[in-house]
């Protein structure tokens, strides 16, 4: 049997559980944003395998446990998303964040989602003005 990976700090023990419902906490409140519940209906399907997909993201961004293979910036980039769904989507992270993991953990993940977003950010839009997709050029 694999032993589960786990993050510590000197007081504080994250798991895969706790990253689980981080992901599972934070798109329940998601889906209840007027600002990202229209774009989260219509780009993801079937729940099951997105919430796999971020809890593997993160459990890799955590806990080192490279099972996130996936390239999240064109995925995201496909998307008609505006920079208040950026700014929503932060403001929902670090609430739940900080409510389901301890504090050095979660500062960490936080810190790792306000650089994606800023890397998102910059690359999707100019002077707040959004870049054409790549299916428009």
């Amino acid at each position: 049997m694999e032993q589960e990976k786990t993050i510590q700090t000197e007081t504080e023990t994250v798991t895969e559980e706790d990253i689980s419902r981080l992901v599972r906490k934070f798109y329940a409140r998601a889906l209840g944003d007027e600002t990202l519940r229209g774009i989260l209906e219509g780009a993801i399907h079937d729940w099951k395998t997105h919430h796999q997909a971020v809890e593997n993201f993160w459990s890799n961004t955590l806990l080192q446990t490279d099972r996130y293979q996936g390239n999240m910036f064109d995925l995201h980039a496909a998307l008609p998303l505006r920079l208040e769904h950026f700014d929503s989507w932060l403001t929902l992270f670090h609430q739940t964040a900080h409510e389901v993991l301890p504090a050095a953990a979660a500062a960490k993940v936080i810190n790792r989602a306000e650089h994606v977003a800023k890397r998102f950010k910059a690359g999707m839009f100019h002077n707040g003005v959004p870049l054409p997709k790549l299916s428009q050029l």
